[in-house]
C-alpha cells in the first residue's frame, strides 16, 4: 500500500516543472546555470521547486566551488518504484479474473 511519503513524492513529482528536473538530473547533476538554460524556467522558480524536491528527499546537494550541484537521489525513486511495481502486479493479478466485490 503507498504510505503517505509516496504519496507525498507523487505529488512533489505531479508537478511538470519539477518532473523536467528530475528527469534531467536521472542523467547527470546540474547546476542552476544549467537547469535555467534547460527548463527555460527563472532561476527563483527553479530554486523554489529545488528546494521542494529536497525536502521531499528526491534531490540533493554539493557544492563545488562557488556552484551548487544538484543529483537525484536514486534510493527514493527506487522506493517509489517497488511499491508502484507491486501495485501493477497486484492489479496485473486481478485483470480479467472476474473478481469484484459484491455491492
Amino acid at each position: 500500500m503507498l504510505t503517505s511519503v509516496d504519496s507525498d513524492i507523487l505529488k512533489v513529482l505531479g508537478d511538470p516543472l519539477r518532473l523536467k528536473i528530475v528527469t534531467l538530473l536521472a542523467r547527470e547533476a546540474l547546476c542552476t546555470t544549467h537547469l535555467v538554460e534547460e527548463t527555460g524556467a527563472k532561476q527563483t522558480n527553479l530554486s523554489n521547486h529545488l528546494k521542494v524536491l529536497r525536502e521531499a528527499g528526491l534531490v540533493d546537494t554539493e557544492p563545488c566551488g562557488r556552484w551548487i550541484y544538484y543529483h537525484l537521489k536514486p534510493e527514493a525513486l527506487s522506493a517509489l518504484a517497488g511499491e508502484l511495481g507491486r501495485l501493477a502486479a497486484a492489479a496485473q493479478e486481478t485483470a480479467g479474473s472476474g473478481r469484484k466485490r459484491s455491492c
